[in-house]
């Protein structure tokens, strides 16, 4: 399901005009962007979390060269679904 798609099938269920929710869709994924961006991870009750995952420091290779080199600690963005959502899932 693609983002268009989201878009469309909550046109579908609510009537909105497909402009308006494009719009609020754009605000929440540029909003959950800039959130996680400052350090903070966004927290949606019965859905899941948008959480900011520490990775440590390691030593990584490249085999084609045959060369090791060291990889710096960094943050990647990850989900974790909530316990209903995961329930649902199953």
């Amino acid at each position: 399901m693609t983002k268009a798609d989201v878009i469309k099938e909550i046109v579908q269920k609510t009537g909105i005009d497909q402009e308006a929710v494009s719009q609020v869709v754009e605000a929440m994924m540029s909003s959950i962007k800039e959130a996680m961006a400052g350090g903070d991870e966004v927290f949606l009750r019965g859905f899941g979390s948008f959480i900011i995952k520490r990775r440590a420091e390691k030593i990584g290779r490249n085999i084609s060269q045959n060369t090791s080199m060291i990889i710096p600690a960094h943050n990647i963005p990850a989900f974790k679904p909530a316990e209903s959502f995961v329930k649902m899932i199953k």
